[in-house]
C-alpha cells in the first residue's frame, strides 16, 4: 500500500521536532502536525523558555537589590509582568524562525491543525475553519506533551488562581503568592517570584520540596528560599482553594486557612491526548494518564510510537529530544547508539539545583560504605566574587574513595557545572582526576577539586579537611 507519508508526527515540541528531523534524514516522507500557530509546543510557549526568561530578570533584580549602593533600583507598585518577560517575544520569534528553517531544509511538511486517529494508518486533520482532511501514514509518532492537572478542590480561574500554563498571563506582579505543590515547577516559580520580592508561601503534603533530590540539596534550597523571605509549609493537606471576591483563600485540612493575592496550583501534569481519539486504534492510557511504551518507545500498537512528556518521567526537554530521535531509529531498524541512563536533572530555581548519578542515600543503599566530599561556594573565590550563598558541590564515591557514583550541586551555575561530573561518571574516571586536572581560577568548577581533596583525605585516613 502507498501512504501519503512514511511518518506523521503529532506535536512539535522537543520530542516531535527531533523525531521528524531524524526520519527526514533517513529519507522518509514526513509531516509534522501542530495545532498551535507556532512550532515548539508548551515547552517553548508556556513552559521552559518563558519561565527561564522570567528567571533571568528575577536574578537581575535580585542582583540590583544586593548591590543597592551601585543604583537606586526600586520595584514600583503595580509592576507589569510584561516588563519582566520583555525579551520573551524576541526569544520565541528567534526560536520559531530557527525551527521553521530546520523543518524546511529537511523537506518536512508542516501542517497546522488538530490531529486525531481514524484508524492505525489514517490521521484526520481538522484545520482552522473546521475543514478536515484525511492523511494516510505508515507510522505515527505521538509527541503531544502534557497539560497541567487541575484538582477538583482547586477553583482555577486563570485570573486569580492559576496553573503552570497560565501563571505568566498575570498582568501585574502580585504582593503575595501561594504555591500549591513541592515539585519542580512549584519550586522554580516559588523561588523566582520570591526573588522578585513577592511574599511566597509554598504548601505541600510532603515534608520537603523536591523530595527526589539529595537532602543536602533540598535543605540548601529551603534555607535560601526562607532567607529570601519565603515560607515553606510541608506536611500540610489542602482541603480547598477559591477566590472570595477580595482574596484567594486556601482552606487546610486542620481547619486553618491561608490568604493571598494570587495562587499557583502546580499539582503535576497529564498526557495531552484528549483529542487524539486513541480509542479508534485501541490504545489505552495507563493508570497515570500517560501512554505506555516499551524500551524502543513503541506503543502496544506496532506502527505507533510515543516520546516526551506524554509518556511520563523524567519529562525533561533534553530526554524528550533523545527519545524522539531514538524512537525513529528503532522504528526503521537503524542503530541508535547506547542511551546512557546517567541523565542529569536540572531545576532552574533560585538557587539552581542539579544532580547526576546516585544520591547519598541511594549510594548507601546500593554500596554500603561510601565516602562523601563537599565544597561550599562561599569558600570558593568565585563564589565570594559573585556573591553566591547557599552553594554547594557534593561528590559521592564508593567506600574505597575512588569511583565517582554521583554528583549533586546547588547554587547559581549548577545546571552547567553538573556536566563535568556527568562526563567523569560516564568515563569511569577516578575521583583523583579532579585533583590532577587544572581548573581556571577563579571559577566555581574549582569546587570539584575541593570536594575531591576531601574524599582523598578521608580515603587516606588523614582527615576530611582540606
Amino acid at each position: 500500500m502507498t501512504y501519503d507519508y512514511d511518518l506523521i508526527v503529532i506535536g512539535s515540541g522537543p520530542a516531535g521536532q527531533k523525531s521528524a528531523i531524524q526520519a527526514a534524514k533517513l529519507n522518509k516522507r514526513v509531516a509534522i502536525i501542530e495545532q498551535d500557530r507556532y512550532l515548539g509546543g508548551a515547552c517553548v510557549h508556556r513552559g521552559t523558555i518563558p519561565s527561564k526568561t522570567l528567571r533571568e530578570n528575577a536574578l537581575r533584580i535580585s542582583h540590583l537589590r544586593a548591590n543597592a549602593k551601585l543604583s537606586d533600583f526600586v520595584v514600583s507598585d503595580n509592576f507589569e509582568m510584561s516588563i519582566l518577560i520583555d525579551r520573551l517575544d524576541d526569544v520565541l520569534k528567534a526560536h520559531d524562525s530557527y525551527m521553521e528553517k530546520q523543518i524546511e531544509r529537511n523537506h518536512i511538511d508542516r501542517l497546522h491543525g488538530r490531529a486525531s486517529f481514524k484508524d492505525e494508518h489514517t490521521i484526520t486533520l481538522m484545520q482552522v475553519g473546521g475543514k478536515t482532511r484525511e492523511l494516510s501514514t505508515e507510522k505515527t509518532m505521538i509527541a503531544t506533551g502534557s497539560f497541567p492537572r487541575c484538582p477538583d478542590n482547586i477553583a482555577i480561574d486563570h485570573e486569580h488562581i492559576y496553573d503552570s500554563d497560565s501563571i505568566l498571563s498575570m498582568l501585574y506582579l502580585p504582593k503575595s503568592l501561594i504555591v500549591l505543590g513541592g515539585g519542580v515547577i512549584a519550586s522554580e516559580y516559588a523561588s523566582v517570584f520570591q526573588a522578585l520580592d513577592v511574599k511566597v508561601t509554598m504548601i505541600d503534603k510532603y515534608p520537603t520540596p523536591l523530595g527526589f533530590l539529595d537532602t543536602d540539596l533540598t535543605d540548601k534550597f529551603v534555607h535560601a528560599f526562607e532567607t529570601m523571605g519565603g515560607t515553606w509549609q510541608g506536611n500540610t493537606t489542602v482541603k480547598s482553594a477559591y477566590w472570595d471576591d477580595k482574596k484567594v483563600v486556601v482552606e487546610l485540612e486542620d481547619g486553618s486557612h491561608i490568604e493571598g493575592e494570587k495562587l499557583l496550583c502546580a499539582a503535576g501534569r497529564l498526557g495531552n491526548v484528549d483529542t487524539l481519539k486513541l480509542d479508534n486504534i485501541g490504545l489505552a492510557l495507563n493508570n497515570r494518564g500517560l501512554i505506555s511504551v516499551d524500551e524502543h518507545l513503541q506503543t502496544e500498537i506496532p506502527s505507533v510510537y510515543a516520546a516526551g512528556d506524554v509518556i511520563g518521567p523524567p519529562a525533561l526537554a533534553s530526554t524528550a529530544m533523545e527519545q524522539g530521535r531514538r524512537a525513529i531509529c528503532n522504528a526503521y531498524d537503524m542503530p541508535a547508539g547506547h542511551m546512557s541512563q546517567m541523565i542529569p536533572t536540572g531545576i532552574y530555581g533560585i538557587p539552581e539545583l542539579s544532580s547526576v548519578g546516585l544520591s547519598e542515600s541511594a549510594a548507601r543503599e546500593q554500596h554500603g560504605d561510601i565516602i562523601i566530599g563537599k565544597a561550599f561556594f562561599e569558600e570558593i573565590a568565585r563564589g565570594q566574587i559573585s556573591g553566591i550563598q547557599d552553594g554547594m558541590l557534593k561528590i559521592v564515591c564508593d567506600g574505597a574513595g575512588e569511583s565517582v557514583l554521583g554528583v549533586m550541586i546547588v547554587g547559581e551555575g549548577a545546571t552547567e557545572l553538573i556536566h563535568i561530573g556527568q562526563m567523569a561518571i560516564l568515563s569511569n574516571a577516578h575521583v583523583d582526576i579532579f585533583v590532577e586536572s587544572i581548573f581556571n581560577f577563579p571559577t566555581l568548577a574549582e569546587a570539584y577539586r575541593v570536594a575531591a581533596l576531601s574524599i582523598i583525605g578521608q580515603r587516606n585516613k588523614d582527615t576530611n579537611t582540606y
